[in-house]
């Protein structure tokens, strides 16, 4: 197995003007229930986890190939913000043609990421409908990791 790295940045934009924007390029986000994205995950898709680091280690689907990158951060005294470098974590570590399967915590988030990098060129992109809690009541296996202060992107390198 590999080792997990959480990676923060802080920033804000307002979701509904971003999606807006996303929705208005025409970006068409293909949709997956938990059990077809565990089908997904065994044939050349890696787990995209756009949860806070919170959420990640409070439990998250157990793969050998998971990312963690934040679509949003909670803010000091509540709410949450969009990750601005969002777009450029991911190219940092995915290329448009590779297999990603989107999760959040509930599939709202996931949605907004999913068309985002669609709009941003991304051609293999599916968003996992119902999220971490979804995949929990299915039963389907997840855990928990204890990462440690001065690890960066939340990953399971490949």
């Amino acid at each position: 197995m590999g080792v997990s790295r959480v990676v923060f940045f802080s920033g804000s934009l307002f979701l509904p003007l971003l999606l807006f924007v996303s929705f208005s390029l025409g970006s068409e986000v293909v949709t997956v229930d938990v059990l077809e994205a565990k089908s997904l995950l065994g044939s050349g898709f890696t787990y995209l986890d756009i949860r806070t680091e919170e959420e990640y280690k409070k439990g998250h689907v157990d793969l050998e190939k998971i990312y963690n990158i934040p679509y949003m951060f909670d803010k000091p005294g509540g709410g949450r913000e969009t990750n601005p470098d969002f777009l450029n974590n991911i190219s940092s570590v995915f290329t448009e043609n590779d297999k990603l399967l989107v999760g959040c915590q509930s599939g709202v988030r996931s949605r907004a990421a999913s068309t985002d990098l669609v709009a941003a060129g991304f051609k293999n992109v599916r968003d996992m409908k119902g999220g971490y809690l979804d995949w929990v009541k299915h039963g389907l296996s997840v855990k928990q990791d204890q990462l440690k202060e001065d690890q960066s992107v939340a990953t399971k390198s490949p």
